[in-house]
């Protein structure tokens, strides 16, 4: 009993151990008060990896005097960028979809669109599960207080027991259905066995989040930004700070010009203009992505040769020192999509300047590897810095540090595709680089003065597919009643 003691620490110290950078955690212990009888319990914790996934924080409670027990799983990291969106195909007789691991933070919503079922975030909390522990779960807790309702609302309990088959029919896999986990937190997670390798069954969507849903994760939320009123009048001898506009410096547009009246060169006007530079950054207020600080985004536009115009972005916050950048394309949408093919054969290749939109997926054909739109978002970056990042990520999101779940064949698999991956930055052999692009706002750098000389560069034009259209909103955009006012006026 004294040992039991000497085992239970205080808060403070599980916080500190969650706090730091250890992999190697040990389990900790907290009396806590039990809900049910009032008497102490005890609250195991443990900070642990998940394969394929993140850290998060594994809490466990116990009762001794009445039998009480529950768990719960947190997570030790921050919010993610964006939300996701898991779409798994399951179907009817398939017993191995119903063993893959389901991690669903308590901001998740799970749905199956076959029955109308929602789980909304509230009914099973941060939860590391299965998709059929997740679903008899979800039909014990309907059919609890079932006798209840049979002596209450006879009609409502029967409509409930016929649900309940229906469940039950897809929790043992005699019915086909789609398991749908939508997390705005971007903490949620469905296993895939073929990882690295895309899953055929799973369908994975990255999106950015609405202004009520980063209300709802404690984000700071401009009231105008979601639809309310704001009646603050602004005083007449202050400015708008997002008209607030600051000249670009020597770097600028302005310096390039002075440089060419001088010199009245052709060359030295092409070589100045060749990323065109902005006569002026426009600055606007914004919130901290990280500690949702005030602080200010600057923004302006410049056009990409063999390119188009693009919007760049540049957040920094004085409050906690996060900064970030964004590309976003400028001007209309393109007709067709384009596929960018790189064949990289030297180290010089590596140097290329890579624009990747937030819709481009990226393969590289040499691994098998293959990334959805939207999982690296978009980024500014070259071929080496677009291979660190993809490798960070897989570490981040999938791990090559395993726990003790995951047998022997799988780590070495991993293990062998990190070592594959990082072979490619030393080029010993050529491989090649795709950047498919939907909406064509991706863009590779050639190594040559005119683009049709870089043989190892090619572009690909095609035609979208309704699916692709659909996902992209395009199928739902009416321009009808502006063609009409454009075509009357002129």
């Amino acid at each position: 009993m004294e040992n039991n003691k000497e085992e239970i620490v205080d808060v403070g110290s599980v916080v500190e151990a969650v706090s730091a950078d250890d992999s190697d955690a040990p389990l900790y212990e907290v009396e806590s008060l039990c809900m049910r009888c009032g008497e102490n319990g005890v609250t195991r914790f443990l900070l642990t990896l998940i394969p394929h996934f993140r850290k998060v924080l594994l809490s466990a409670f116990e009762c001794p005097h009445c039998g009480e027990r529950n768990n719960e799983v947190q997570f030790a990291g921050e919010i993610q960028p964006r939300g996701c969106n898991y779409s798994l195909k399951i179907p009817s007789g398939d017993q191995k979809m119903f063993h893959r691991q389901v991690v669903k933070s308590e901001s998740a919503t799970i749905k199956i669109p076959e029955l109308d079922f929602e789980i909304p975030p509230e009914a099973q909390r941060g939860s590391l599960s299965t998709v059929e522990g997740i679903l008899v779960r979800a039909a014990d807790e309907l059919e609890a207080l079932q006798e209840e309702r049979k002596k209450l609302d006879p009609q409502t309990a029967e409509a409930i027991d016929q649900f309940l088959l229906k469940l039950r029919a897809c929790a043992k896999g005699v019915s086909s259905f789609t398991f749908v986990l939508n997390d705005p937190a971007g903490n949620s997670f469905i296993e895939n066995p073929y990882a690295p390798s895309p899953d055929p069954s799973l369908n994975i969507k990255f999106y950015e989040r609405t202004p009520e849903q980063q209300a709802l994760l404690g984000y700071l939320v401009d009231p105008s930004q979601r639809g309310e009123s704001c009646n603050v009048v602004p005083s007449e001898g202050l400015s708008s700070t997002s008209d607030k506009r600051e000249p670009h410096g020597s770097v600028g547009a302005a310096a390039g010009h002075r440089a060419i009246a001088q010199s009245n060169s052709a060359e030295i006007a092409d070589a100045l203009f060749r990323y065109s530079a902005p006569e002026e950054v426009m600055t606007f207020p914004s919130t901290c992505g990280a500690c949702t600080a005030r602080c200010e985004t600057r923004m302006f536009m410049t056009r990409i040769p063999y390119f188009q115009e693009v919007i760049v972005m540049a957040s920094t916050c004085d409050a906690c020192g996060y900064r970030n950048s964004e590309l976003k394309p400028g001007g209309r949408i393109p007709e067709k999509g384009k596929r960018i093919t790189l064949f990289v054969k030297n180290i010089n290749d590596l140097s290329r300047d890579v624009i990747k939109s937030d819709t481009a997926g990226v393969k590289i054909p040499e691994l098998d590897l293959e990334l959805a739109g939207g999982t690296l978002g978009g980024i500014v970056t070259t071929v080496e810095g677009l291979i660190t990042k993809i490798s960070e990520s897989l570490e981040r999101v999938h791990g090559f540090s395993f726990g003790d779940s995951l047998d022997e064949n799988k780590r070495t698999k991993w293990q062998d595709f990190k070592a594959k991956l990082n072979k490619l930055l030393s080029v010993e052999e050529s491989w090649t680089l795709i950047l498919d692009d939907a909406l064509a706002n991706s863009f590779i750098a050639p190594v040559t003065d005119d683009i049709k000389d870089d043989h190892q560069l090619t572009f690909e034009e095609y035609e979208r597919s309704w699916e692709q259209n659909e996902e992209l909103g395009l199928n739902d955009i009416d321009t009808s009643s502006a063609d009409a006012a454009y075509n009357s006026t002129s």
